[in-house]
């Protein structure tokens, strides 16, 4: 069975859209600002976009709160070839706690994680469908971290149940992360040194 490369895929996607002449809305969720700044400056030449910044898993509330206030940072001082808005979510902890109750041991990047990704993607495809975006996706492929497939597997899945479609990624390709360091040092960016739940923070002390 052949592997299939996400960033291929959504190469050939704007083609397709180049070729046709669209601009397609996208909802983009974000996890972060430095996650979002490569994504943005390369999706935003190609969509619309709203930033979706719904992340129930970020503990503590100040932490929180000083992660969506730099994505508001950075998308107003951002230049953009297409308009570039944020939506944010509903900040409720316990959404989160009770996705992964029973799974509070489990290794970062196990099946916690994979629960945290199908709350978060759930939600975005869910406000995607009601604002009638044509595509929704995540940030989230840009960690060398965090699986591209699986978030992909969970993103395709989700997207279907829903009837929106999901635009594939692997942001972390075409030295994508190493262009979000960049711009995230250009812009000053606060760049977190845990995922964001308790349990990753938990991992570091």
């Amino acid at each position: 069975m052949n592997k299939r490369n996400y960033q291929r895929e959504l190469d050939g996607i704007i083609e397709e859209l180049g070729a046709q002449g669209q601009v397609p809305k996208l909802l983009l969720h974000s996890c972060c600002a430095p996650c979002s700044s490569y994504v943005l400056e390369y999706l935003s030449k190609f969509f619309r976009i709203t930033v979706f910044f719904y992340n129930p898993n970020i503990y503590p509330p100040k932490e929180y709160t000083a992660r969506a206030e730099e994505e508001r940072r950075l998308i107003k001082e951002m230049p953009f070839v297409h308009p570039v808005d944020m939506v944010e979510g509903s900040y409720e902890p316990e959404e989160f706690y009770q996705e992964v109750k029973g799974l509070e041991m489990e290794p970062e990047g196990g099946a916690r994680c994979e629960k945290c990704f199908e709350l978060r993607l759930h939600q975005a495809a869910f406000v995607a469908k009601a604002g009638a975006y044509d595509y929704f996706t995540t940030t989230l492929t840009i960690s060398p971290l965090k699986s591209a497939p699986k978030l992909n597997q969970i993103g395709e899945r989700i997207g279907k149940e829903m009837g929106v479609e999901f635009l594939p990624s692997d942001f972390k390709k075409k030295d994508g992360y190493r262009r979000s360091v960049q711009l995230s040092k250009e812009y000053g960016l606060y760049r977190q040194d845990y995922c964001g739940c308790v349990y990753s923070r938990e991992r570091l002390r």
